[in-house]
């Protein structure tokens, strides 16, 4: 599909005025933005210089946010399907007609069993108005299925909210003063900007950067170190790490005995993993763990960077609550310039309640639905274990044929001709093409929204910038719309989205500070933990969580192998690759994809593959090769590049499908199992095969 990478021009005569807003993706970084407006039009976007986090700094993706709000292919109408699902066929029809169709299927499915209607949607927008307010008023007071909403982070969330009390931890901006910074899991320079600007400040004062991640990013480029090691390997390396720390006594003595809970325990543990275990296990030198292990014990303040790549695996819960229980067992939360930082988002006191109203369930108890596994849920009939079959489906914030794990059932999931489905999307993406409605959604520069953040601790407003484009409405006003046909009456259901901004926060946090500045700091200490104070039961950090073991999980964290093992260097089968599937720079899960500029930086999909893999195989870069596995397969260009470690792949996604050289994407492979905490996804827990294109068998 052809896009124009340039919306139309507009007059330079046409008077312009500035607007306040804030970056609604899913990054950590959660910018404020300025929007220059001219004519009715955004014609820039830019960082706030007065917001001291963003610092008037933008990542390539939003600073082409005005392109992508007057892109040439919005959706700006109403649609119904006209064609076979998956055919992308529609016409448009008007707002009255789609609302009354909507509410009448709905309607009829509710009579019978409001179970049988569910909502998908994750973090198309972060904003809490848009996000999360009036759809979960809408779909409670229907009784809809409940969404268990998991497809990034839970893991790593459930891992802190047992070790540390919650999704907190360092504030970022003393990074900044670190004199040692893991950066563990992440590609900060593509994934986490403004973070990166402070980890450089902490370098150009002395500071050591490690990168410890499978592949061999952009990040790591510009570290002083790099671990490549195994994906889903890592609490094996963080227990070698504490194995050492015992060894050399490296330990804060005093703060294990005042401010942390299980360590007999947790030492006996790490005692069983010497360098030299964990080496074989996580495919690094013993030498390079051994040094890292000293520079971590004898340097303060020494800092880690933690983030969500490290949880996508069968472990990954194990994993995230063994590196964070590192910064106790050396004291480095006594400083405001040590500890960790995964998430902050534990930090905002957000009046979820008011927001969601689940009191309007009354005493209804709907199912709940794992949206990882939304392709085998589609695909299930009626039964007493799972309830209902799926008759309706709305989707918002989400493009679930394109990011959803093992899209082949995903696909056959959404191509059920008895499935009605309702799509609110600002592009035609791939899951619009199943949809059998589709309603225009506004982008953020058209709406009110309200933010917190999960890498710094502000609180950021954004009011609309520009009207609406061609018919769009929020997602807040759909859903109020929605209720009055279905003769919801309830007073709430007629809350403006100004005023369900105002209710996010209720008086913790100054709204005339929110509407003058664009955003409010939060007021925590310098140093969460110097003292301990972990909001834990225990009030310490929980080395052994009783929580867990309560439901017979181990209490203390332990290297969980991946569903999918890692195989060994060499090692023969019918899939003897593990595969990684991490974001290209100038993509955000499957957002920006249809943006031209951005997709002409990023070329086409491709799959990383070392050499010593690639020779073998008689792959050459730039070459079509097949991907494949039991669940599916995916071509894509090959680069064969050592940022792939041997033995590992690199499937750079989300690409949507319908750009795929076939028609598919790098999600074709992945699998719906678990990760052992949060009932999160295992994208990065996948064994694959790769050969040449031209030598696919069947089915390439």
């Amino acid at each position: 599909m052809s896009l124009p990478s340039e919306p139309v021009s507009t007059p330079v005569s046409a008077p312009s005025h500035e607007q306040l807003g804030a970056c609604p993706h899913d990054c950590p970084d959660t910018c404020a933005l300025i929007t220059t407006v001219q004519g009715g039009r955004a014609v820039k976007v830019r960082g706030n210089p007065a917001h001291r986090p963003t610092d008037g700094v933008l990542c390539t993706k939003v600073s082409r946010y005005a392109e992508r709000t007057h892109h040439p292919e919005r959706l700006l109408t109403p649609l119904r399907r006209v064609g076979a699902k998956g055919q992308g066929r529609f016409e448009p029809i008007g707002w009255d007609a789609a609302l009354h169709e909507i509410a009448q299927r709905l309607g009829a499915i509710a009579a019978r069993d409001a179970q049988a209607i569910l909502p998908y949607s994750y973090a198309g927008t972060m904003g809490l108005v848009q996000g999360e307010s009036m759809d979960r008023r809408f779909f409670h007071r229907l009784g809809a299925s409940l969404l268990e909403r998991t497809i990034c982070a839970t893991a790593g969330g459930e891992a802190l909210t047992h070790t540390l009390g919650g999704k907190l931890g360092m504030r970022v901006e003393f990074f900044a003063e670190s004199r040692l910074i893991l950066i563990w899991g992440s590609n900060s320079i593509a994934s986490n900007l403004h973070f990166w600007r402070l980890a450089q400040q902490a370098r150009r004062q002395g500071a050591r950067l490690v990168c410890i991640d499978p592949r061999k990013s952009e990040t790591a480029d510009k570290c002083d170190e790099h671990l490549p090691l195994l994906p889903g390997t890592d609490a094996a390396l963080a227990l070698a790490l504490m194995h050492e720390l015992i060894r050399h006594d490296w330990l804060d003595h005093d703060y294990i005995e005042r401010h942390t809970l299980g360590w007999p325990a947790l030492r006996e543990r790490a005692l069983q993993w010497p360098p030299e275990r964990a080496a074989a296990v996580c495919g690094l030198p013993v030498a390079q763990i051994e040094a890292l292990a000293r520079a971590y014990g004898t340097t303060q303040p020494a800092a880690i960077r933690l983030n969500y790549g490290v949880q996508r695996c069968g472990g990954g819960g194990n994993a995230v609550r063994a590196i964070a229980s590192l910064p106790a067992l050396t004291g480095a939360w006594r400083h405001r310039a040590g500890g960790l930082l995964l998430s902050s988002s534990g930090h905002f006191p957000v009046d979820r309640a008011a927001l969601q109203r689940p009191d309007l369930l009354g005493a209804r108890r709907p199912r709940t639905v794992n949206m990882v596994t939304i392709g085998d849920d589609l695909l299930r009939q009626a039964s007493p274990q799972f309830g209902p079959r799926i008759e309706a489906l709305v989707v918002y914030n989400s493009n679930p044929v394109a990011v959803a794990p093992e899209s082949p059932k995903v696909v056959q999931g959404f191509a059920r001709e008895d499935l009605f489905t309702v799509v609110l999307e600002q592009f035609h993406t791939d899951t619009v093409d199943y949809a059998d409605i589709v309603l225009p959604a506004t982008t953020q520069l058209e709406h009110w929204d309200i933010h917190g953040a999960y890498g710094h601790t502000d609180v950021l407003l954004n009011r609309p910038a520009i009207p609406p484009v061609g018919q769009a409405r929020s997602n807040a006003q759909v859903f109020r719309d929605l209720a009055v046909r279905m003769g919801f009456d309830e007073p709430c259901f007629a809350d403006s989205d100004e005023q369900l901004c105002r209710q996010a926060y209720g008086r913790a946090v100054p709204w005339d500070e929110l509407a003058t500045h664009g955003f409010a700091s939060l007021r925590l200490p310098e140093a969460p933990f110097a003292d301990g104070g972990f909001p834990t039961p225990s009030g310490r950090c929980e080395f052994f969580s009783q929580r867990l073991a309560a439901r017979g999980l181990d209490g203390l964290p332990g290297h969980v192998p991946n569903h999918e093992a890692v195989p060994a260097q060499g090692a023969a089968g019918p899939y003897p690759l593990a595969m990684i599937s991490p974001p290209a720079r100038h993509f955000l899960n499957s957002s920006f994809v249809n943006v031209q500029s951005l997709r002409s930086i990023e070329g086409q999909p491709l799959l990383e593959i070392h050499p010593h893999d690639a020779a073998p195989r008689g792959i050459a870069s730039g070459a079509l090769v097949r991907v494949f596995n039991g669940r599916g397969s995916y071509h894509c260009a090959a680069q064969v590049s050592e940022r792939a470690r041997p033995g590992v792949v690199n499937g750079l996604g989300i690409w949507w499908r319908k750009l795929g050289p076939r028609g598919t994407n790098v999600n074709e492979l992945t699998s719906q199992q678990l990760t052992d905490l949060g009932h999160g996804p295992t994208f990065y827990d996948c064994r694959v095969q790769v050969e040449a294109a031209a030598t696919a068998g069947p089915g390439g």
